[in-house]
């Protein structure tokens, strides 16, 4: 269960480095995460979970295949746009917290 969980994050990991060098070695490393976390029957942490269109199912990078935005009306929220489907979907903020600090937010260098 845990070498699982190990190899879910290098393959995610990996997935976003390759992201700007190879869309479709990107794609196949995050499918091959989200096919062993079913094998096994583990929940996908959020912040992985958010890397996937709800949708289409399909992995979104954020800034290549997905669009982010912050909501500017009364309720607070991050709209997520696919690119490839165009589906929308909304993540509601509560008053308090400004930014949520999963990885849709943070930078991965290698």
């Amino acid at each position: 269960m845990e070498t699982a969980k190990e190899r879910i994050d290098i393959l995610i990991d990996n997935a976003l480095y390759y992201s700007k060098i190879d869309d479709e070695l990107s794609d196949d490393q995050a499918r091959l995460a989200k096919k062993i976390a079913m094998r096994v029957r583990t929940r996908l942490p959020y912040s992985i979970k958010q890397l996937f269109c709800k949708q289409c199912k399909e992995f979104i990078i954020p800034g290549k295949s997905s669009r982010i935005r912050i909501g500017r009306s009364n309720t607070r929220c991050i709209r997520i746009s696919c690119y490839r489907c165009g589906h929308i979907y909304r993540k509601l903020l509560s008053h308090q917290s400004r930014l949520p600090s999963h990885s849709l937010f943070v930078r991965v260098e290698k």
